[in-house]
């Protein structure tokens, strides 16, 4: 009875008497105004502050509103362009109080355990009956309904009791509260519910909003029932009302729809509304800190089993360890064709034939976890997929297989039976095994995206897991395992959320409930109970900015204690009792080299080393730093007890259970531990920190040599799998090695193309050859040991006599071996008798064999003419020679073919089919020719190589990574695999035997099988342990490392033996991972396309049948139509093609990239947008995910704090983007970087910002990029000059089919309402393809349809979808079509542009070259489709229009198409709202000028200066502009344009008239754009001149501080035409204007008093004027003849340099001169102080182009000069004027282009050609190189606070801010800068 009163609903404001005050309160501006709307009395909040304006009820915080209705409706408004908030407090059946928010300031959806943060996004809605079809830009009045009772036991697992207390803050408009248990449908009222008997709730009438006779309530309001459908099931979170449009908010998003849900009013600012949208429901939300219910089913449960991703079909739980998963493949049956007189033996393997050994290797995706078992005698550590446990007394290894990518995370319990392990690719799959028997007991998928910790409780009944769930929040989970094994499976007993950094947690095994973990700046103390995971903070006082990177449980007397490690070198002793620091140390002081080892003491203040690992036993501590070092120290900490070194950052240690062996891991792959006892350390593991290309055996020693991409080739016991030889090689990448067969010798080629003799017993290189010019290929010797042989990119071939040693060099032949291949194993084949030597070339599609004592060509096999019916060119991958006395030769073929081939007469004898998805890199033919061995993705294949009719195969798996190589061990009883990692297998099958054919080889003498296991062994080996066997190989992992790329080019046919066209030749690049690094850590994976898909179309004209698949005998014809394609297509009239700058400079090999952890600098701002790419921007409003592209980079903008992320992973400029449909992918292509290189494609991974995949297929440049709906397939378009087509795989990035096409095609897109559909346009025709599947091949079927002659479009350039099934069609004439897809017809035209097409709904934007964006309102062209050729376009009509500052190349809008952002030409990028009419500019660029028959386009920026005060900066560029911008929020303020002026056109006035030499463009008004056509002549011009561009500005200067005239800030500029113009910027004005030269003004600067101007042109003459007069009063012309490089003023002490005047000043030429000069300007006067200068250097590569002559004062000593471009060799000059000579020099790698010092730290900045920045620390000489430019770094500027530096390429600019301390300190302490 006591809520009777409240039903069935209450009014909030009428019963608490609001507007009275006396039982509510009101703060700041509250007034009751009337809603012409609602037609009533409402309030009004506002306020520049939300919480300074507010109505609360009830009065005070201690009474209580005692509502218990479910709902509350909240009847508002949002003030537009405002913020606001809504705060209630809810209780709970327990009396907890739950504060929960909604507000439109929240960016994200936040939870504690006593407040709920909801961001509530609002719309731009108008009424559709609005009169005149004109749309308000307010907000509408809302009624947000929310059920409290479902929000509390939804987010936060609570019973909901009563509202406490609700404040309504500013801004917004409010009627009034009302609580119910009813829930109410709005827009029903109770006679229109009565009249149509609807089971609904009408809304009472005072609820009621009013609605306008015969309308739509949703025409005027919005209504949000938060969480969605409540009132029926409490499980769905948040729904719209079924009507649109209107308004919503989220409580979580585990991932995004494809349609939007709302969005605000769009600002003038860059401010653009988005909102996330919720996921389809799910049993309970994931936002909740508290854990999900323990009633859930299990997490691996029989009815949801979960399957890991791309392992084929899913393995049953009961996987060996140690023994291999083995794949049997389905046997495949061919026609063989044998020779005579070879027996057929019909023998089966053993299944399985191969047992794994052991594993060389550790780490691969970190190298923290290496664990002791419970007895401390084996360690358990991971090795990229494979987890091992190796044995310390007998070295042996133990093997876990069954994950298919990087294990992430182990833990091991107490009693050493269970073990549990994570991979790292999300999502993120848990293994939990018998770790006696090694039996994977259960397989699950964890909650959390990916896992980085995993802890077991001491009984093993709790696991605990650390990770980041899709949204990257960190997240613990909780398991019980207690059933695990015991036929049950694993369940989720708890899960949190948490927003506190965690590196390290651990439960305790004193209390199984109880858990510890660390981060950044916490210690948190966890606990277990009731199914919820609880945390508290540990007081850490001081130490809270401290970064905790570990921790461990100890035992202290009176109880136990918990140890936290720091990178301060901090060790914290935490009382758990107190939940405080008990002592705090810090260890590990920096001593001096010289000190002795006592000196180390625990110390609470100095310099700290930093501690990665700790782990406590009852004595001892021992701690991992990154200096390298185990160190082991008492509990007190008084001294260190033992000590031990490593090769490098030492990661993680582990103390035995019997406290007498310290276990340490490095980051460089090193495991090893310390024994106590003896003080002794022993190395366990080496490891290759990067994939191993390349292996060699050895017999006689048993040794393995590797080859790896981490410039290493390491030697290795077979025996003992440990580390014999490491030879490291920093400069140049070791590509291939050998052994030689009777000397410990080994060969191995270089990047660099030497080939070196390393003498194994002597440790030294014997002897070096370079007679190569390109990295060396392959390497092989001769079976007796008497030659060598290696290979080349550049195809030269070499043999060497190794009889005697040193070996030297017998012959070189020039072009005979494949151009441009890449290193590979099987390059070069010598057979078993060595007399033969077979390799691919001249081409790839050639194998020659040549006679191998005198290199004689024996005979070519035309790998291409193998298959006559294909109509694809197929080439060769892999060779090896049968040992058999016949030579045989093994081919391994790009069309995923093995053939044997009779090198006598070059016949097939035998032909493996289809043995992999993809080519073979890797083959190996067992001495006794049984088992042929082949590398296949991720696994090996062993093939049964005697059986001829039916040969069978097993695949194994176990590498996370592509297997680049494989080979037999010497003795033939085991064989090798090498990728991630390097795995040893024991070959299960019989002893070997003869080759077939030989003496001993007979078909009586078939031989029984026989192996060491017995059969029951033998049975568990089979199924028993290893588990069901999997029926297919998995499919790559993209978590794979980076690997070199190879690039397909061009190659001409030889000797008329086949024929080729250019386009099917092949090149091969070596991409440097240097060039690809990004600021993650996440791995990339690098796929190059077979081109064994590449299909041609058949002959063009007249609507014609097309189909490309994966077969290529599919065609016909191929010749014919090949030989058409020789000449590339001229480019067609069509300006949708990406234009790629012209650039002549390579990106450094030796380059490194700046990564967010970099230390000096960290890329801050990237300031510029490519005009020049095409659809290059992606915007997903629901997500808010905005990126474009900026030269080479990928850029990642918040649009609400214009916050920046740059993704590097492109050497050459980027043309185009796409974004995957669920915005968790970003597809890039960038254009080749030469004739021999081909396009890249980087596959982003959205939230982690990683590239994932680097794809390598096309040749010129990516047309088109674009995702299927379901997000399944990419298609990429090549552009005119390429002319191919490409579809590919998600899942694994690979080729599924590919085609070339007849004509250039211009767009390509996919039916967004059938995946299986996509569409071409090009010339004359639109293509349609239709995918069709048959398994896991794909192939299209296409038809061509013409444009009808009636519409005379042309060719036809963009393309969109509009509703089924509507496709829109842009032409090069100007005309848009429309086609009936369904009908292959065009029904109707219309005169618009071409362009960029994009239709939603009944609204379509099109975009030209015209710089005109147009709305057309198209919804009544669906109804015409029925009308065919009696279609008229009268009922299609243009909106709006708006006209750019350039040609429209880019755009993408909201659903509703009244927002969206469009990117021109000019380098501009603008926010476009239709409903406004407005277009805001985001991102300003430098505008190019338009030439004939070209766009307008990004230009050079020729300058960068600063304001003194440092808040403002301003370039200068080719176009004429001189533009000011803010340093602090990078905006454009000012742009000061120099207008097109005739040259002599007014010769008779020898100064024109200033008034049109500038003018002003403010940042928020559209600029317009230079016209391509001509201009009429103004007045005074000569009509008979044609009209020029503005004139290049090409110098730059602010006036100092000095000038003593703050307020009127003047920049002066230097322009091509030799004046010079001074701008004020304060009164935003030109002020003066001067010709000083008659050549153009190449330098500038003001005077140190500012006063006076200095400037030098072309011609080498120094002119000096005063501002104030306008006069030149001095011109020197002593560097006449030279262009005037630097000029540069500073102030000096009066008399310095036995001078008068407080100037000093230096001048630079082109010729390597440089003058000093003192001045007095007042009185005039001007000395010679010093002259330098030097021949100019020698330089091979470009001899007419000198570097420049780069010099300035050093600001850090101003007696000291910095000079570049001096010497004849690269390097910094330091020159003292004091001393007249040269105090130091530091060398660089290249020439310098730009040169800036910092006017605080001793730092240099250097640009170089080769698209580099070089950092210098002048003190220490370290140097940082850094990457990012995508052309010449011709300029470099430190800002006057030496925290920003900017460096520019071309048009790019990038700010770069300074992470040094000294530097920060310093700008920190010194003040403004020197003047």
């Amino acid at each position: 009875m006591a809520k009777v009163w409240q039903h069935p609903f209450l009014n909030v404001f009428r019963h608490f008497q609001v507007g009275e005050w006396k039982r509510s309160t009101k703060e700041g501006d509250v007034a009751p105004v009337t809603d012409k709307t609602l037609k009533c009395t409402v309030y009004r909040i506002r306020g520049p502050v939300s919480a300074g304006s507010y109505i609360q009820l009830p009065r005070t915080s201690t009474q209580s509103l005692g509502l218990t209705g479910r709902f509350l409706y909240v009847l508002f408004k949002p003030l537009p362009a405002k913020h606001f908030i809504i705060h209630l407090d809810v209780a709970t059946e327990d009396s907890q109080v739950i504060r929960v928010s909604f507000s439109n300031l929240f960016k994200e959806f936040k939870s504690t355990a006593t407040w709920l943060q909801f961001p509530f996004i609002c719309e731009a809605g108008f009424s559709l009956k609005e009169p005149g079809g004109v749309a308000p830009s307010g907000p509408r009045w809302t009624c947000l309904q929310l059920d409290l009772r479902d929000v509390l036991l939804l987010y936060l697992n609570r019973r909901y009791s009563h509202l406490k207390s609700v404040r309504l803050c500013a801004s917004l408009l409010v009627k009034s509260l009302y609580t119910s248990d009813l829930c109410f449908e709005p827009a029903v009222s109770t006679a229109e519910a009565r009249r149509a008997k609807l089971s609904v709730v009408p809304v009472p009438r005072e609820m009621a909003f009013p609605v306008p006779k015969g309308e739509s309530w949703y025409d005027h309001y919005v209504h949000i029932r938060f969480p969605r459908d409540s009132f029926s099931a409490s499980s769905k979170l948040v729904q719209k009302s079924s009507s649109p449009p209107e308004a919503d908010f989220l409580g979580r998003a585990p991932k995004v729809l494809s349609h939007p849900v709302a969005f605000s009013n769009p600002l003038q600012d860059r401010v653009l509304s988005v909102v996330q949208a919720p996921s389809e429901p799910r049993p309970l939300p994931e936002v909740s800190v508290f854990c999900e219910h323990s009633e859930l089913p299990s997490v691996n449960g029989p009815s949801d089993r979960i399957q890991e991703p791309s392992a084929g079909p899913e393995v049953t739980g009961k996987h060996a360890a140690g023994r291999g998963v083995h794949v049997p493949t389905p046997e495949r049956t061919v026609v063989p064709v044998a020779p005579e007189g070879v027996a057929v033996h019909e023998s089966l393997l053993p299944d399985p034939v191969l047992r794994l050994k052991g594993v060389i290797g550790f780490g691969g995706h970190t190298t923290k976890w290496a664990l002791w078992t419970k007895d401390g005698a084996a360690v358990v550590y991971p090795c990229h997929a494979a987890i091992v446990v190796l044995h310390l007394d007998t070295r042996k290894q133990r093997c876990f297989l069954g994950h298919t990518d990087k294990v992430s995370a182990l833990a091991l319990d107490g009693s050493g039976l269970l073990l549990a392990s994570a991979q790292a690719r999300p999502p993120s799959m848990l293994r939990l095994w018998d770790f006696q028997t090694g039996e994977c007991l259960s397989l699950f998928q964890s909650p959390a995206h990916a896992l980085c910790s995993l802890s077991f409780s001491d009984g093993g009944a709790l696991l605990c897991g650390v990770g980041r769930d899709c949204h990257g929040r960190t997240v613990v989970l909780a398991w019980g395992t207690a059933q695990v094994g015991r036929g049950g499976e694993a369940v989720l007993l708890a899960k949190a959320h948490t927003g506190v950094d965690i590196q390290a947690f651990e439960v305790a095994s004193f209390d199984e409930s109880r858990m510890a973990s660390c981060g950044q700046g916490s210690v948190r103390l966890w606990r277990l109970r009731g199914g919820e995971l609880r945390s508290c903070p540990v007081d850490l006082g001081e130490h809270r900015v401290l970064e905790l990177t570990g921790l461990a449980f100890g035992q202290a007397q009176d109880g136990h204690m918990l140890y936290v490690c720091s990178r301060s070198g901090h060790i914290l002793e935490i009382d758990l009792r107190r939940m405080a620091v008990r002592h705090a140390r810090r260890l590990l002081p920096a001593r001096p080299p010289d000190g002795p080892a006592s000196q180390k003491q625990a110390f609470s203040s100095g310099p700290g080393i930093s501690i990665s690992s700790l782990s406590v036993s009852q004595a001892r501590c021992a701690v991992g730093s990154e200096d390298g070092y185990l160190r082991l120290w008492p509990l007190d900490f008084s001294s260190v007890l033992l000590e031990a070194e490593h090769e490098g950052p030492v990661t993680s240690v582990c103390i035995s259970p019997d406290g007498q062996r310290v276990l340490s891991a490095t980051s460089s792959g090193l495991l090893g531990f310390l024994d106590v006892p003896s003080q002794e350390y022993s190395v366990l593991v080496r490891s290759h920190t990067a994939p191993v290309l390349a292996l060699a055996t050895e017999g006689s020693r048993s040794q393995l040599a590797t080859v790896s991409q981490d410039h290493t080739v390491r030697v290795w016991d077979l025996v003992t799998l440990q580390q014999l030889y490491d030879l490291r090689s920093p400069e140049e990448a070791p590509c291939t090695v050998t052994f030689h067969p009777t000397r410990p010798a080994l060969f191995c080629g270089f990047s660099s193309g030497a080939v070196r003799s390393f003498s194994l017993e002597a440790a030294e290189v014997l002897v070096e050859h370079r007679c190569h010019r390109g990295p060396v290929t392959g390497l092989a010797t001769s079976p007796d040991g008497s030659l060598l042989f290696s290979s080349c990119s550049s195809g030269t071939l070499a043999q060497y006599q190794c009889v005697s040693a040193p070996c030297r060099v017998l012959r070189v032949a020039a072009n005979v071996v494949c151009r441009d291949a890449h290193p590979t194993p099987n390059a070069l084949a010598v057979s078993g008798d060595g007399r033969l030597l077979a390799f691919v070339g001249p081409s790839k599609y050639v194998v020659t064999v040549m006679n191998a004592a005198c290199l004689e060509e024996l005979l070519q096999i035309d790998v291409s003419a193998l298959d006559p019916a294909s109509s694809c060119l197929d080439s060769a991958v892999a060779i090896c020679f049968d040992p058999g006395p016949l030579g045989h030769l093994l081919l391994s073929t790009s069309s995923h073919t093995v053939t044997v081939l009779d090198t006598t007469s070059g016949r097939v004898v035998r032909e493996l089919p289809g043995v992999h998805a993809v080519a073979c890199p890797s083959l190996a033919l067992s001495r006794d020719a049984r088992f042929l061995l082949m590398a296949a993705d991720r696994a090996i294949k062993v093939w049964d190589y005697v059986t001829k009719s039916c040969p069978s195969c097993q695949v194994y798996i176990g590498h996370s990574e592509p297997v680049h190589a494989v080979g037999f061990s010497p003795d033939q009883q085991q064989l090798l695999s090498v990728g991630d990692a390097i795995f040893l297998w024991d070959i299960l099958g019989p002893p070997e035997r003869s080759p077939p054919g030989s003496a001993g080889d007979s078909p009586a003498a078939a031989p029984t099988y026989k192996t060491s296991l017995d059969a029951r062994q033998l049975e568990d080996t089979v199924c028993g342990a290893n588990g069901l066997p999997r029926q297919q190989v998995p499919e790559p992992s993209p978590a794979s490392p980076l690997q070199p790329g190879v690039c397909v080019g061009s190659l001409k046919g030889d000797n008329g033996a086949f024929s080729l066209s250019d386009e099917e030749g092949v090149s091969e690049e070596s991409h440097s991972p240097a060039r690809l690094c990004q600021a993650s850590c996440l791995p990339m994976l690098v796929k190059e396309a077979s081109r064994a898909g590449d299909g041609v179309w058949g002959s063009p004209g007249g609507p014609w049948g097309l189909s490309m698949g994966p077969h290529p005998h599919s065609w016909s014809s191929a010749h014919s139509v090949s030989k058409a394609q020789v000449h590339p297509s001229a480019r067609p009239d069509c300006y949708r093609h990406f234009l790629a700058r012209y650039k002549t400079p390579l990106l450094a090999k030796s380059a490194s990239v700046s990564n967010t952890g970099v230390e000096r600098l960290l890329l801050k701002v990237v300031v510029g947008y490519n005009g020049n790419g095409r659809a290059n921007v992606v915007w997903k409003p629901d997500t808010g995910f905005f990126a474009y592209t900026c030269g080479c980079l990928v850029v990642v903008e918040d649009l609400h704090s214009g916050a920046q992320r740059h993704w590097l992973g492109h050497p050459e400029e980027i043309s185009t983007l796409a974004l995957s449909h669920g915005a968790q992918v970003l597809a890039s292509a960038s254009g080749s970087c030469g004739t021999a290189s081909r396009c890249h494609i980087c596959i982003w991974d959205v939230p982690g910002g990683s590239c994932r995949y680097f794809l390598s297929y096309h040749r010129t440049a990516v047309q088109a990029l674009a995702f299927s709906p379901d997000d399944e397939l990419l298609v990429t378009l090549g552009d005119y000059g390429d002319r191919t087509l490409a579809l590919w795989s998600t899942a694994t990035y690979e080729v599924l089919s590919s085609t070339r096409l007849p004509e250039p095609v211009h767009g390509v897109a996919f039916n967004p309402w059938d995946a299986s559909e996509l569409v071409c346009v090009g010339q004359g025709a639109v293509s349609l393809w239709l995918l069709q599947r048959r398994g896991t091949d794909v192939s299209l079927q296409g038809h061509r349809v013409p444009i009808p002659e009636e519409v005379r479009a042309g060719e036809l350039t963009s393309l969109c979808y509009g509703p089924v099934p509507l496709l829109y069609c842009g032409s090069n004439a100007g005309q848009i079509c429309v086609w009936d897809t369904s009908a292959g017809r065009c029904f109707l035209a219309w005169e618009a542009d071409d362009g960029v097409l994009l239709c939603s709904g009944a609204r379509l934007v099109s975009g030209s070259n015209t710089r005109r964006l147009r709305l057309w309102a198209v919804g009544a062209v669906a109804e015409l489709q029925c009308e065919g050729s009696r279609a008229r376009s009268s009922s299609v009509f243009m909106e709006r229009e708006l006209t750019l500052d350039g040609a429209v190349v880019s755009a993408v809008f909201h659903d509703s198409m009244d927002m969206g952002v469009v990117g021109t030409t000019a380098g501009t990028l603008w926010y476009v709202s239709w409903a406004e009419g407005t277009s805001t500019r985001l991102i300003s660029g430098h505008r190019s000028k338009p030439q004939r028959g070209r766009l307008a386009g990004s230009l050079q920026v020729n300058e960068v200066v600063f304001s003194p005060s440092a808040s403002h900066w301003a370039t200068c560029s080719d176009d004429g502009s001189v533009r000011v911008w803010s340093l602090a929020s990078m905006e454009l303020l000012i742009q000061f344009q120099v207008l097109n002026q005739v040259p002599g056109a007014l010769r008779a006035e020898p100064d024109p008239p200033p008034s049109p030499a500038w003018s002003l463009y403010p940042p928020s008004v559209s600029i317009p754009a230079l016209g391509l056509g001509p201009c009429s002549p103004r007045p005074g011009e000569c009509p008979c001149l044609p009209p020029v561009g503005p004139q290049s500005c090409l110098c730059l200067a602010w006036s100092p501080p000095s000038c003593r005239r703050p307020e009127q800030q003047q920049v002066a500029a230097g322009y091509s035409d030799g004046t010079l113009r001074v701008f004020s910027v304060t009164r935003i004005a030109m002020e003066l204007k001067m010709h000083p030269h008659r050549a153009a003004l190449t330098a500038l600067a003001y005077s140190a008093d500012g006063q006076t101007i200095l400037s030098g042109d072309k011609d080498g003459l120094v002119a000096v004027s005063r501002p104030c007069t306008g006069m030149t009063f001095h011109v020197l012309s002593d560097h006449q003849g030279a262009l005037i490089s630097t000029i540069q003023s500073t102030s000096k002490e009066y008399g310095d340099f036995g001078s008068e005047g407080a100037d000093l000043w230096l001048a630079a030429s082109s010729d390597q001169r440089i003058s000093i000069w003192a001045a007095d300007w007042p009185r005039g006067c001007c000395e010679l102080v010093d002259w330098l200068s030097s021949p100019s250097p020698t330089l091979t590569e470009a001899p007419s182009h000198p570097p420049p002559c780069l010099v300035a004062f050093c600001p850090w000593d101003r007696a000291l000069l910095v000079c570049a471009g001096l010497s004849m060799h690269p390097e910094l000059v330091f020159y003292n004027l004091h001393q007249k000579q040269v105090v130091e020099r530091i060398p660089l790698p290249f020439f310098a282009v730009s040169l800036s010092l910092s006017p605080r730290a001793h730092l240099v900045a250097v640009g170089f050609a080769e698209r580099v920045l070089r950092l210098v620390d002048c003190q220490s000489g370290a140097t940082r190189d850094l990457a990012g430019h995508d052309d010449v770094v011709q300029l470099c500027r430190f800002a006057p606070s030496a925290q920003l530096l900017f460096s520019v390429a071309h048009g790019d600019i990038l700010v770069w801010e300074v992470m040094g301390h000294r530097a920060s300190e310093w700008a920190l302490s010194s003040g403004p800068p020197p003047d």
